[in-house]
């Protein structure tokens, strides 16, 4: 009986990005809404991406196999 193929989760795909060096990056949280409120150099610092904290790397990757 041959094994089932273990899916990429959707929402993992939509949220963070393997790089080349098997490491992964993600988006700043709290740019959605309530934009008015911050500051413009509070919402480009936000925009940017940052990496995965290492100890979340390994769950992370589980949802793409």
């Amino acid at each position: 009986m041959k094994k089932k193929k273990l899916k990429t989760k959707s929402s993992s795909k939509k949220r963070f990005k393997i790089l080349f060096n098997k490491k992964i990056k993600r988006k700043y949280s709290f740019k959605n809404h309530n934009l008015m409120k911050k500051s413009n150099k509070r919402k480009k610092r936000l925009s940017k991406f940052i990496l995965l904290n290492k100890r979340d790397n390994k769950n992370i990757k589980l949802h793409f196999n």
